[in-house]
């Protein structure tokens, strides 16, 4: 099993971005889905999450102005991102709970795509 990022790049303050993360492999189901970030010099966070029944919950800090969904069939989230600013600037690392035919149910990470903020 594995999480495939993608979508991140440069923009400028004020304009969106749209990443998406498709898991594959051997999978039976994933439960929780979600995306971190992390800014040099910082510990990763939570960003946004979303449950398999699409129960979704945000940081404080990109509340109504990130959206966070799922196609179930695709095995893949988004993370629809607008009125960026400066400080959005991260890595993002998508995150998922993915029960697999061959393992226990476990936590897999994507290898992140940059997502830079700037004029």
């Amino acid at each position: 099993v594995q999480l495939q990022a993608s979508g991140g790049g440069l923009v400028q303050p004020g304009g969106s971005l749209r990443l998406s993360c498709a898991a594959s492999g051997s999978i039976f189901s994933i439960n929780d889905m979600g995306w971190y970030r992390q800014a040099p010099g910082k510990q990763r966070e939570l960003v946004a999450g979303i449950t398999s029944r699409g129960s979704t919950n945000y940081a404080d800090s990109v509340k109504g102005r990130f959206t966070i969904s799922r196609d179930n069939a695709k095995n893949t989230v988004y993370l629809q991102m607008n009125s960026l600013k400066a400080e959005d600037t991260a890595v993002y690392y998508c995150n998922a709970h993915i029960r697999s035919f061959t393992t226990t149910p476990r936590e897999y990470w994507g290898k992140g795509t940059q997502v830079t903020v700037s004029s």
